[in-house]
């Protein structure tokens, strides 16, 4: 650091300080007062800075006295270092001066390790025949403890063979053959433990000392197969035939005992019994609740702790039952489909088996689904996959067969009709069914059922429209055209009924998915019973179109055949529809009267009929009592159905603007387009057509007028819309 350049920075710094504190000529009294102040703030840095120093002097002097200690300790390990390698020089010297001595010693070890083993080894013979004994007589323990002495005493053997320089293979082959016959004990041993532990659920009940010297057995190999693994690190040295982890063997024979017991619970065949999948499932779980009863009561009490041995024969009853499960789904047929995932989500993890109060097991908690979501999920869609193939036949077969019968000379069941009951029938045995899988499998039967019943109305629709047509091409061909449709009209209300009811009884709470189905669903057969209806009535009318044009006309002045005709052919045909349900009747008798408002409205302003003003008061008259008889005819043919909002009423409206005075005209236009404002200008100048001693001209100018001072009314008549319906092809004039 340039000392001479830091002391300038500081004085140009001193400077600049002093320039700022001193800038008033009033500041100059305050000199002594910086001057003390300044004094004392650089006596304190100084402190600081020699406190500072002295510290990093004193640890200097620290460091410099332990760096004087480590290096007297260097010399002093030096120093015996050397003594060390003085003394080893010596070593090699000595060391083949003792290998005799060493021989002698090795043997010494071998002699005295064969001494402490003589008695096995010159009796092994006799040694494996005890033990085979043993295992014949179920004393397990005992040819357990036979075993462990001869293995014990090869073991050492084999193992100061091990420790040996110069180690010959054929000692150890020697060696080996001698105690060869240990194997042959082994082998026996572990299939008696086998057969013991593959009878485990019957043992436990007899015999469950059998089971606990078993797994005693089992849980000294286990230890000693931890103790060769654990000695095989530190000297290198492996007994032959370790380690034998009889545990995992143990493991093994519990569950092929388990794959064995569900495995004989074997189903019967389909073409034997038809309930063959529901028994087997039954025989299933009965089997199994015994089974892990058992284990649970006295299993738990015979096997050691850390086998967890509960919830291990759990997994495995699990594991094996998923597998068999996932064997059955590959072929299943109609309703099995139901059974089987029945079983799955709600009896096997329910109160019935899994979650019975004697076992209290959370399988979803402790292993899972029987079955991965996935699959359930697969098994459901083929399922309704399945029925919706059965529904589309059978509907199929139910629209062609109500085709046939409407063609047939057979005569149609009024009363009743079969084919919508059915069919709601037939779905609600599918949606209780699929109750008893889940809710969100009957949502999706519903939808489907839905969506099936709506293809079946378009097609039905399609039937009664060639129906219609076929029947109005020749009337005679058909001789039951009124009754097959009214059966039509009544089925279609039932199915809107039934589906109804059957939203209301399936359909989830607040949920609003593949709910456009249901509406068009509502919509197809709404369209179905109003076009229905609409046929009747066309019928109906065609009978009297001829009888339409006879009116306003000169014979229709004098005479009354007309009007009369059409009651009576009127009344004749709604005999037939008092076969119509209630709502349905209603349905046509307000469309019948609406029909029949039209073409004698249409019959009025078809400019057949052109009488001076003088007879007016006569044509409204003639008018209001034919209006009055088809009132009657109604009030007759429906006594219960009010006619308060009658569109034979507009009759006898229009009536009334036939005799009204010229100079009040436009009052009563302003009136009756302020109620009707689907009036046409046409259609007025039509109806002053009657009256010859209006210009046409004159009628248009007072009907431009009252359009535009009219005021919108706050209420319009319902039936203003039949004048949209009043179209002429004709000319005005």
């Amino acid at each position: 650091m340039d000392l001479q350049q830091s002391e300038e920075e500081a004085h140009q710094a001193a400077l600049k300080y002093i320039k700022n504190i001193l800038q008033r000529p009033d500041q100059l009294e305050k000199v002594e007062r910086y001057r003390h102040r300044v004094a004392r703030k650089k006596a304190s840095v100084e402190a600081l800075l020699k406190t500072a120093l002295q510290n990093q002097l004193e640890g200097i002097r620290v460091g410099l006295k332990q760096l004087q200690i480590c290096l007297e300790d260097v010399r002093e390990e030096k120093r015996s270092f050397n003594e060390i390698e003085n003394l080893m020089k010596d070593v090699p010297e000595l060391y083949d001066a003792l290998e005799d001595v060493q021989e002698e010693n090795t043997k010494h070890f071998q002699l005295a390790t064969a001494l402490e083993n003589i008695n096995q080894i010159l009796n092994v013979e006799t040694s494996v025949q005890k033990a085979m004994a043993h295992i014949d007589e179920d004393k397990l323990l005992n040819a357990h403890q036979c075993l462990s002495d001869l293995e014990n005493a090869r073991d050492d053997l084999l193992y100061e063979l091990h420790k040996q320089p110069k180690k010959h293979a054929s000692d150890k082959i020697t060696l080996n053959r001698h105690f060869e016959k240990i194997d042959t004990v082994v082998q026996a041993l572990e299939k008696k433990l086998r057969l013991t532990l593959s009878h485990t659920l019957n043992a436990v009940r007899n015999e469950p000392e059998s089971i606990v010297t078993a797994l005693r057995i089992i849980q000294r190999e286990e230890n000693y197969d931890q103790f060769v693994l654990q000695q095989e690190e530190e000297i290198s040295f492996r007994p032959p035939g370790r380690p034998r982890q009889w545990k995992a063997m143990a493991m093994n024979v519990l569950k092929e005992a388990v794959i064995t017991r569900i495995e004989g619970s074997r189903m019967a065949e389909r073409e034997d019994n038809k309930m063959w999948l529901v028994t087997g499932l039954e025989v299933l779980r009965q089997n199994i609740l015994e089974d892990l009863r058992v284990v649970k009561s006295l299993c738990v009490p015979c096997f050691p702790p850390h086998y967890n041995i509960f919830e291990t024969y759990v997994r495995m009853y699990h594991e094996e039952l998923s597998n068999c499960i996932e064997n059955i789904a590959s072929s299943l047929q109609d309703n099995e489909y139901v059974s089987l995932l029945s079983w799955v989500v709600n009896t096997y993890p329910g109160y019935e088996l899994m979650r019975h109060p004697d076992l209290n097991i959370n399988i979803h908690q402790l292993v899972g689904p029987l079955l991965p979501p996935n699959r359930l999920r697969a098994l459901e869609d083929e399922y309704l996959g399945n029925m919706e193939k059965n529904f589309k036949e059978w509907m199929g077969k139910v629209a062609k067969e109500q085709r046939s019968k409407w063609f047939s000379e057979q005569t149609p069941n009024q009363d009743h009709n079969p084919p919508a009951v059915i069919l709601f029938e037939m779905i609600n045995q599918l949606l209780q069914v699929t109750e008893t899988i889940h809710s969100d499998v009957t949502f999706k039967a519903l939808v489907m059922s839905i969506r099936q019943l709506d293809i079946f109305g378009q097609t039905y629709l399609k039937h009664v429209v060639d129906l219609k047509e076929h029947h109005f091409r020749n009337r005679d061909q058909i001789k039951f055209f009124t009754h097959h449709i009214i059966a039509t009209v009544n089925n279609s209300q039932q199915i809107l009924d039934l589906a109804q009811q059957l939203k209301q009884k399936y359909w989830p709470n607040a949920c609003s998915e593949h709910y456009g189905d249901f509406e068009k669903l509502l919509e197809t057969f709404q369209r179905i019973r109003t076009q229905a209806a609409g046929y009747l009535l066309e019928e109906s009318f065609l009978d009297l179109c001829d009888h339409f044009n006879e009116l306003f006309t000169k014979k229709w002045l004098r005479s009354t055949i007309s009007v009369d005709t059409i009651c009576i052919t009127l009344d004749d045909y709604f005999q037939d529809y008092k076969h119509l349900t209630p709502c349905n009747f209603e349905m046509v008798i307000n469309e019948s009267q609406k029909q029949l408002t039209i073409h004698y409205i249409c019959a009025m302003l078809s400019k057949r009929l052109s009488r001076p003003s003088t007879d007016s008061e006569a044509i409204k008259t003639k008018i209001n009592q034919e209006a009055k008889r088809f009132e009657k005819l109604f009030e007759k043919i429906a006594p219960n159905l009010s006619q308060n909002d009658s569109p034979l009423k507009l009759i006898s409206m229009l009536s009334g603007i036939l005799v009204c005075d010229l100079e009040v005209l436009l009052l009563d236009l302003y009136t009756l387009l302020g109620n009707y404002p689907s009036l046409t200008e046409e259609q007025i100048v039509r109806l002053f057509y009657i009256r010859n001693d209006v210009k046409a001209s004159e009628v248009r100018q007072k009907v431009r007028d009252a359009n535009q001072t009219k005021k919108a009314m706050v209420t319009i008549d319902k039936q203003d819309c039949i004048f949209n319906e009043i179209v002429f092809n004709d000319k005005l004039w």
